[in-house]
């Protein structure tokens, strides 16, 4: 199996000058270093204290739906707007380069209280605030973020009262 660090490409300047874009695809290129990853997250205590996955748009998808078969834990999806049918909620946030919006069908949330939130990178936070606000709004329980890559220098982990696992720091 390979490092899973050394399989991590760095783009500069992607998607605006001054962003080190950290892309994670290449892991899944190669399946015995997937599998590993995966069953490694799909042992954490923070997966085992949740009812279900969420896991963000679009590469965070990949990876939950793994763990979720692993296991054996629902999953739903924070969608990027306009992506689901029916009844919605919908939160916008920031992003080291921009502004977006995330969506998840509000009957997805009736069914489960405590959720564990699954995405590829850590970075400023945004994108898991805005998943952790919708949550809260919603009065549902965050169990903890389960994510491949952290960018450690950013610390975005202080802004969340759960705990953070995270596989790979740069």
């Amino acid at each position: 199996m390979k490092n899973l660090k050394e399989l991590i490409t760095t783009y500069k300047d992607f998607p605006k000058k001054g962003i080190d874009f950290k892309d994670v695809l290449e892991i899944i290129k190669e399946p015995e270093s997937f599998r590993q990853l995966i069953l490694e997250m799909s042992s954490s205590k923070i997966l085992k204290n949740s009812e279900a996955i969420i896991s963000i748009d679009a590469r965070g998808f990949i990876f939950g739906s793994a763990i979720a078969l692993q296991s054996s834990k629902p999953m739903i999806v924070a969608r990027k707007s306009g992506k689901l049918p029916g009844k919605v909620v919908t939160q916008k946030y920031n992003l080291e380069y921009g502004e977006n919006s995330l969506s998840i069908q509000k009957k997805s949330l009736k069914k489960y209280n405590s959720y564990v939130i699954v995405d590829d990178l850590l970075a400023t936070g945004g994108t898991v605030g805005c998943v952790v606000n919708l949550l809260e709004k919603n009065e549902k329980k965050i169990s903890g973020l389960l994510t491949v890559v952290e960018l450690v220098r950013l610390k975005a982990r202080s802004k969340f009262n759960f705990p953070v696992e995270s596989f790979i720091s740069f």
